[in-house]
């Protein structure tokens, strides 16, 4: 996968965290040609720690899209810090986990349109 594959992988999936109807056809659309485990990765270990506090506020900015140049470069700061620190690693680790649990829809959702593609 390269890099731009990458960013545009982040981008498609940064969209069911905006506050508003998430078209998960689309997303999994943008998706469906590289492999399903990289994108679930993808989607919790670097996208999801981002973008989720959007869908966490109490009342949230209605967001039609995240910033595309502002998302690449906190996701590749968020990496870079969790490279660079143990402590982040571990902290990344346990957000990664509820994450995963917090949001298991939104991979179910993403799973169901791969399959109605496949179909």
């Amino acid at each position: 996968m390269t890099k731009q594959q990458r960013a545009d992988i982040r981008w498609a999936l940064s969209d069911a965290f905006v506050d508003n109807e998430v078209d998960y056809a689309a997303i999994a659309r943008q998706t469906e040609e590289f492999d399903r485990d990289e994108i679930k990765r993808i989607l919790f270990e670097e996208v999801a720690p981002v973008c989720h506090s959007n869908l966490e506020s109490t009342l949230p900015t209605i967001w039609l899209c995240f910033n595309r140049a502002e998302l690449e470069d906190n996701i590749e700061k968020m990496l870079g810090a969790k490279k660079n620190s143990w402590f982040k690693r571990k902290a990344n680790t346990l957000l990664v986990t509820w994450l995963k649990s917090r949001y298991k829809y939104i991979w179910i959702e993403i799973e169901n349109q791969y399959q109605n593609i496949s179909q």
